[in-house]
């Protein structure tokens, strides 16, 4: 119980009024767009990069936990694809959208938070390693497959170019690779500008969940309910026993990392699905509603996890 009120009520709490401010409307009609645009663009690379700058690259570099948090990520999406193709006969895009809804984790807004406030400080090294095999990684790859159906006749080059300027144009891509770069090299950063970005990190955390529960407030499940339904139980069940099974062979669960690498992969469906998605107007309806039913399902099955793994 213990656990539960200190690790998994804050961060469902903020959740929860960034859902019931959204329903009452007190942030207007722009309130999602501005916070997101503050999360994304200032305050969680901020953070970013001042985890990564503070330590060496080394302690960040963990190739285990990359096999069992990336292995779990990418046999889901890979199993979701496997489902779309035999629920609906989905094209390419489809299948892999649906892999995508099934897949990528919410680490950056829910994760790290979820994982700084369960292990302190230190958190922000498994997290920030699976935000980037998740936006570097599997987004990446999906939407390459995306491209590749939607760019039929136009040539590979198109979906190439594409693809990466979208991840050169992440700030989150941006700033690990400004930190991994400063880490790596040990340059000093000044304390005045460390001071200024630990301050603009530290609000990344209650404004990300906040912001999480401001964009479920005007989401509902839609039509393709039994699309969303298998594809929530592939994120918030099957990619956690994935990472169970990969664990033993690779990482100890009693450390930090081994524990950080399931707690990851129990995380509900990131909104950049739903953007993504929504960009190609492929399985819009299926991804809102996946994040919906996944985020709500989370907090029965990460509060558990947190109980079973003895976090916190």
């Amino acid at each position: 119980m213990h656990v539960l009120l200190t690790v998994a009520f804050p961060v469902f709490a903020l959740i929860g009024i960034g859902w019931l401010g959204g329903r009452l409307r007190l942030l207007g009609p722009h309130g999602t767009t501005a916070l997101n645009g503050f999360v994304g663009w200032f305050a969680l690379p901020a953070m970013l990069f001042t985890a990564l700058a503070k330590v060496s690259i080394a302690e960040v570099l963990n190739g285990a936990f990359v096999i069992v948090f990336g292995g779990s990520m990418l046999l889901t999406y890979v199993a979701g694809m496997v489902a779309a193709r035999l629920m609906s006969g989905a094209r390419l895009a489809h299948m892999s959208l649906f892999g995508l809804s099934a897949s990528f984790g919410n680490v950056g807004y829910m994760g790290i938070p979820l994982c700084v406030t369960a292990f302190g400080p230190e958190g922000a090294l498994p997290g920030t390693l699976a935000a980037v095999l998740g936006a570097a990684g599997i987004l990446t790859f999906g939407l390459i497959l995306v491209e590749v159906d939607v760019q039929r006749g136009h040539g590979a080059q198109a979906a190439r170019g594409r693809v990466l300027r979208a991840v050169l144009r992440s700030p989150i891509v941006q700033a690990v690779a400004l930190g991994a770069m400063v880490s790596a090299l040990r340059i000093a950063v000044p304390e005045p500008v460390m001071r200024f970005l630990d301050l603009l990190g530290s609000a990344a955390a209650p404004c990300a969940l906040f912001a999480i529960g401001l964009f479920l407030s005007d989401k509902g499940l839609g039509t393709a309910r039994r699309e969303v339904l298998v594809a929530s139980l592939g994120k918030v069940l099957l990619q956690p026993l994935i990472a169970l099974a990969l664990l033993p062979w690779f990482l100890d669960l009693g450390t930090m990392w081994g524990k950080a690498a399931v707690l990851c992969a129990a995380l509900p469906t990131a909104a950049n699905a739903f953007v993504v998605a929504k960009e190609y107007e492929t399985f819009v309806e299926g991804a809102s509603g996946t994040i919906l039913l996944s985020t709500v399902a989370s907090v029965a099955t990460v509060s558990a996890l947190l109980v079973l793994l003895s976090i916190g």
